[in-house]
């Protein structure tokens, strides 16, 4: 977990017992607690929403149009109009 042994745990809980005091530890460990299980409800909320959108079906269509756009050209709707022809510039000689 982050890369955190026990021994590195201990030193920290030590360390914490000093600075916050005894009487004050065990709430700060709910707060602690609490904060922690609320961040991970939020994330595992966050990836299920972007499974939601992100839907292996709709992706999978998506590609297929995009290599049919690549592959075949344009579809028909996006054709492109034929350019129109180029205007004579016979009135300018030169001289």
């Amino acid at each position: 977990m982050f890369g955190i042994g026990v021994p590195e745990l201990i030193v920290i809980a030590i360390v914490a017992l000093f600075v916050v005091g005894p009487k004050k530890l065990p709430d700060l460990a709910k707060s602690l607690g609490k904060g922690l299980q609320e961040f991970k409800k939020a994330s595992e909320g966050v990836t299920e929403s972007i499974k939601e959108t992100l839907k292996p079906d709709d992706l999978k269509e998506e590609m297929d149009d995009f290599k049919n756009s690549l592959l075949y050209g344009k579809k028909d709707e996006d054709e492109a109009r034929p350019a129109s022809p180029p205007k004579d510039d016979s009135s300018k000689t030169s001289p």
